[in-house]
């Protein structure tokens, strides 16, 4: 089974607001050593977490065959949530410990629906803390918002979003 390694994030501006999400692809082990591939894209009306959210998801669908993943984040809430809440949420019909409604449900399932292709591992790392990876994850992030607002400016839709927080 192959190996790739995964760093991703997510960045938003306002929050909610325009976000962007980006993927480091790296293939480890015999055969696919140094074999690298950057994704990233945006959404102009998000929030931070859905963001980390969507950089986990579309790393892990760009993946096509099954295989043996780490992926790196600096987002606890995802860490935290596919490892830990996810089950409680699902045995509990979609229900935070609070009774109220999963925020962000719709992702969480395709997450795990991603994820469930493979084998991952999860691993937190501490963000701009000078990781690489991470930093590499965050400048494709917020090349995907950039991109995002751009286009979006272009077509006279961004006009009164925040650029900065």
């Amino acid at each position: 089974m192959s190996e790739v390694e995964l760093y991703t994030d997510g960045a938003c501006r306002g929050n909610p607001g325009p976000g962007g999400w980006g993927v480091l692809l790296r293939a480890v082990g015999s055969g696919g050593q140094g074999r690298e591939r950057e994704l990233c894209g945006g959404a102009i009306s998000t929030t931070n977490n859905r963001m980390e959210l969507m950089a986990a998801i579309e790393g892990l669908e760009a993946l096509t065959r099954g295989c043996s993943a780490t992926l790196y984040t600096d987002s606890e809430y995802l860490r935290k949530g596919i490892l830990e809440w996810l089950p409680k949420w699902k045995a509990s019909g979609w229900r935070t410990a609070a009774r109220k409604p999963v925020k962000n449900e719709d992702l969480w399932r395709r997450l795990e629906a991603a994820a469930a292709r493979h084998q991952v591992e999860w691993r937190w790392v501490k963000g701009h803390s000078g990781h690489p990876e991470n930093e590499r994850a965050d400048t494709l992030a917020n090349r995907g918002l950039d991109e995002l607002l751009a286009s979006a400016g272009s077509s006279g839709l961004a006009s009164s979003w925040p650029t900065s927080r």
